[in-house]
Parts: C-alpha cells; sequence; structure tokens
C-alpha cells in the first residue's frame, strides 16, 4: 500500500471509489461542490469559515471522484488552505491580520449602524471575539 502526499492510501483511495455506486459518487461530488461554493462565500463573509468547507469538500471528493479530489488539493487558490491545515503547518501574519482585520470591520460596522436588536449585537460581538481566538491560536507561517 503506497501514501501519496496528501496522506492518504491510494490503494484505499481506489478500494472506496470502486466500492460506490455511480448514483453515490455523484452525491458525494455534488455535496464536494456545495462545500467548495461554501468554502468560496467564506472567504469574503467573515462569520463562513472557509478552511472546513474545503476540507468537507475534500473529504467528499475523495469518496467521489479522484479528478476532483487532485483538483482541490492542486487549486492554486484553495490547495495551500486544505494543505497547511492538514500539515498543522500555521497561516500567514498577513491572512491571519487580514482575517481579524475585516471580521472586526464587518462585525463592527454591522453592531454599530445595522443590527437594533441588542442580544444580537452581544452574540454577534461573542462570535467575532471566539472566530478572533481560534484564528490566534494557529500557528503563523512564516
Amino acid at each position: 500500500m503506497t501514501e501519496n502526499d496528501q496522506g492518504y492510501s491510494s490503494d484505499s483511495h481506489k478500494e472506496a471509489l470502486k466500492g460506490s455506486s455511480g448514483l453515490v459518487r455523484r452525491l458525494w461530488i455534488g455535496l464536494g461542490t456545495f462545500f467548495v461554493v461554501l468554502g468560496i462565500i467564506g472567504i469574503f463573509l467573515p462569520l463562513l469559515p472557509t478552511t472546513p468547507f474545503l476540507l468537507l469538500a475534500a473529504a467528499c471528493y475523495a469518496r467521489g471522484s479522484r479528478r476532483f479530489y487532485d483538483w482541490l488539493l492542486n487549486n492554486r487558490w484553495f490547495g495551500d488552505y486544505i494543505r497547511n491545515y492538514r500539515e498543522k503547518k500555521g497561516i500567514p501574519l498577513k491572512i491571519k491580520v487580514l482575517s481579524i482585520s475585516f471580521l472586526w470591520v464587518t462585525i463592527g460596522y454591522s453592531t454599530l449602524f445595522i443590527i437594533d436588536i441588542p442580544l444580537v449585537r452581544i452574540i454577534l460581538i461573542l462570535i467575532a471575539i471566539g472566530v478572533s481566538i481560534h484564528i490566534m491560536r494557529f500557528r503563523t507561517l512564516k
């Protein structure tokens, strides 16, 4: 059994795909595509996390299509997210700063000018604090 650079055994991956019916494989591919779309949206909306959706997409594609899986891991925009997370390398400082800044600008604007309900404001601020802590806990890539 050989292990590829993504950490999956190529033999077990082939076996998983062989045992799947066409319908099941199409469902995995559809679900993976749905998670890729959510990951893309998460790049622009600070409350939607990008990396977890891309990790879910990779897991779905691994079960549905080797071609889609390889595309995602080698994609110039998404591949680094997945590889860095899986290899526990961390997040570049620039991305951390941009993510947290964009998060607070968006949440701050929403709580000050859009949301009138105090409880919703508090919830948004708590979410921003939680996401900020989560991002800061990742190792910083150099």
